[in-house]
């Protein structure tokens, strides 16, 4: 009964934040997460006027992870701003085909074209030092090792930080990183791109040459594959400036730091 009251009480929460079709930002997470991997951003948003949704990927396949991201843009009255990290960067280039969506950010993230998969898209490139840390168990399903989050996922946060990651990492099923996207949100759709100098997930060139390709307005910023986490005021700040939204505060308080 009393989670039932509550699901009610939140949904008419959220109701009376669309009421007036103001913009939402959609926030997906990447591989190894979940929706907190954007807790940091989260309130950078909020504070600026935009309505924010974090999604709960469930990682057990591509398809599975753009049904849970259209729910959550077809929940929506107004535009939307689809955001994606790493492996999400594939999810939303195939949600972001919605009406709704009016700009597309990739945090770190994969951005096939119509055909490819996320391993398609690395083809050719030296593998990162963290495929090292990756490991499947007897479902296929993959994981990073404790050493792999703290070493390749997120050296730039705290071990007290990394170690909590580590046991609460969404492990994702393995297959879903050869299925191939149907459609490319960012061949219609404004985009802007983060590179992480220094990660160790995806390699750096391979992010610039995918912002490339896409042609997307690019910031880069001096971290681990985890940017939201460890530099969250330049991420909000970038997904600011795809809102629409001034990002002097923003930015401003980001270079004190």
């Amino acid at each position: 009964m009393a989670r039932s009251i509550l699901a009610l009480m939140l949904l008419g929460a959220s109701a009376v934040a669309q009421e007036k079709g103001e913009k939402t930002v959609i926030l997906v997470h990447g591989a190894f997460a979940d929706g907190s991997s954007w807790d940091k951003v989260i309130p950078l948003l909020q504070a600026k006027g935009l309505h924010v949704v974090a999604v709960q990927n469930p990682l057990t396949s591509l398809a599975d992870d753009v049904a849970a991201t259209k729910r959550a843009i077809d929940a929506q009255k107004g535009p939307v701003i689809l955001v994606g990290h790493s492996w999400a960067g594939t999810v939303i280039t195939e949600a972001g085909a919605s009406d709704k969506v009016t700009s597309l950010v990739y945090v770190a993230a994969f951005a096939p074209d119509v055909g490819e998969s996320s391993n398609d898209v690395v083809k050719g490139a030296p593998p990162p030092p963290g495929s090292s840390s990756v490991y499947a168990d007897p479902a296929g399903y993959v994981y990073l090792t404790p050493e792999g989050v703290a070493h390749d996922l997120a050296p730039d946060l705290p071990a007290a930080q990394t170690k909590v990651m580590a046991v609460t990492q969404g492990p994702i099923f393995g297959k879903s990183f050869d299925e191939k996207v149907a459609n490319a949100a960012w061949k219609e759709k404004p985009s802007w791109y983060i590179v992480a100098e220094k990660d160790r997930m995806i390699q750096p060139d391979v992010e610039r040459a995918m912002a490339k390709k896409i042609n997307a307005k690019v910031t880069s910023l001096p971290t681990s594959h985890v940017p939201m986490l460890s530099r969250p005021k330049d991420v909000a700040a970038v997904i600011l400036a795809a809102a629409g939204k001034s990002i002097s505060n923003v930015a401003a308080s980001a270079a004190k730091e």
